[in-house]
């Protein structure tokens, strides 16, 4: 992996059927948190988690290096130009420990932000995009589908939630952005075989990792 980005910005319910699905509203504007460079693993290193936070979920994301600043940004277009290359990542949520975070209305980051908590696959260059209106992903478990990602089915497109982003904080080259999951997501178990699957222009890309046992 390259060095690590001064943060992992993500978005959290794009996908209008994943908010349905944890019993949450469909926002009117995008929900942003950070996750923090400590987060961030390779797959690797296999994945693992503190038993005692309870179950943790998987949510998979098409995943973005941006290799321009955004700052102020307006022009869904121009932000495109500013992604250099993606991947597909893993947001590992601490469910049972959000909840609770959540019913107390204090923030998430207990739940997110853990060490581990950003798996990254590797990098493929933006030019494997075709159109950004219809990116496809899948995720599997022991070779089993458990989700289908298509960006078609954002609730803005991905343009739009850089510029969003860029007018909260900058965005700066080497920052990494998690688009949101789509429904689907459920808990890890120890001893799982992971596979992520992104559809690019000219062929697909595959990565597997692992929980350990």
């Amino acid at each position: 992996m390259n060095a690590r980005p001064s943060k992992i910005i993500c978005v959290g319910r794009s996908y209008a059927e994943h908010a349905k699905e944890l019993g949450n509203a469909i926002p009117d504007r995008p929900v942003l948190f950070i996750k923090p460079p400590s987060s961030l693993i390779g797959l690797q290193d296999g994945i693992e988690w503190n038993p005692a936070n309870g179950s943790c979920h998987f949510e998979c994301e098409l995943t973005l290096r941006i290799d321009q600043p955004l700052k102020n940004e307006t022009d869904p277009a121009k932000a495109l130009t500013a992604i250099g290359a993606v991947t597909i990542g893993l947001d590992l949520t601490l469910r049972d420990l959000q909840t609770e975070l959540k019913n107390k209305g204090q923030p998430w980051e207990r739940a997110k932000a853990f060490d581990g908590a950003c798996v990254l696959a590797d990098w493929v260059d933006v030019s494997e995009i075709e159109d950004w209106k219809h990116v496809t992903y899948r995720f599997y478990i022991n070779d089993a589908v458990r989700q289908q990602g298509d960006t078609a089915y954002l609730l803005l497109s991905i343009g739009e939630y850089l510029c969003d982003m860029s007018q909260a904080f900058t965005i700066e080259a080497g920052d990494v952005v998690m688009t949101g999951t789509p429904a689907g997501v459920g808990p890890l178990e120890r001893g799982d075989q992971l596979k992520m699957v992104l559809n690019g222009k000219t062929q697909q890309f595959v990565w597997e990792t692992f929980v350990k046992a």
